[in-house]
């Protein structure tokens, strides 16, 4: 079919309401005609539906996807556990609350090693270690196995095991403020507990190298500090224990 639609002749007098008097009066070649053109017309009506060809033509296709809803993404994580974090269990419920407004440490602590002299000790408070960290311990060398010392009266209040620590010991002194930490231990002491009370001198454990300490590298790594909360007693101000062992 001709792409342009045949135009129907207009009256040249411009007088539309003078043809319907005129029908009776058309020719058979213009009755012919008018016929044709309701036809052509009637045709070009007609909606021809998509072929395959257009069948995904965006132009031909009224369907609009209804879009499924999107998750939420406000849920709160769930937090994951390290490994390596500082032990937070509360202390025993009997252990002594703090009796000073001060931390009340004795002017010189015993070696809490045994047959080690204070004068055998090096100063190895400030030395730097892995991942960036500041000692602020004494590692107080020994041969595995030889016992390690209550350095002062106290409680023990924690046993625990830790990567870099290994088997450690907590001990809280008699002001409820200073803690005593060793670490590196091969083991604890038989007959010794939690919230036991210690006396200076008492065994608390043995020399070894567990955790982050080189296999054979046996020592003890005897750390100070004063905690502001006895509930807290991982945390606190950290002292250098070397002047405490030596008087100096």
């Amino acid at each position: 079919m001709n792409s342009e639609r045949p135009q129907p002749r207009l009256e040249s007098d411009g007088e539309s309401a003078r043809a319907p008097a005129r029908v009776a009066g058309v020719s058979p070649q213009g009755f012919a005609l008018a016929c044709a053109l309701v036809v052509c017309l009637a045709t070009a009506c007609v909606v021809t539906p998509p072929d395959a060809s257009n069948a995904n033509d965006s132009a031909n296709v009224n369907v609009t996807a209804t879009a499924s809803p999107t998750p939420s993404s406000s849920a709160t994580p769930i937090p994951t556990p390290d490994p390596d974090a500082t032990p937070a269990p509360a202390p025993p419920a009997t252990a002594p609350a703090p009796t000073t407004t001060a931390a009340d440490i004795p002017s010189t602590l015993l070696v809490p090693v045994a047959g080690i002299r204070a004068e055998d000790l090096q100063d190895t408070y400030t030395q730097s270690r892995s991942e960036g960290r500041t000692h602020n311990a004494i590692d107080i060398i020994a041969p595995q196995g030889t016992p390690v010392l209550a350095a002062t009266d106290g409680i023990i209040v924690k046993f625990f095991r830790s990567d870099r620590g290994g088997i450690t010991l907590y001990q809280r002194g008699t002001d409820g403020k200073t803690i005593y930490y060793y670490a590196h231990l091969d083991r604890y002491a038989d007959g010794i507990s939690e919230n036991q009370s210690v006396r200076r001198g008492d065994v608390l454990g043995y020399v070894g190298d567990t955790g982050n300490s080189t296999p054979g590298n046996y020592h003890l790594h005897f750390a100070v500090w004063i905690t502001e909360d006895p509930k807290r007693y991982w945390d606190g101000a950290n002292l250098n224990p070397y002047p405490l062992l030596t008087g100096k």
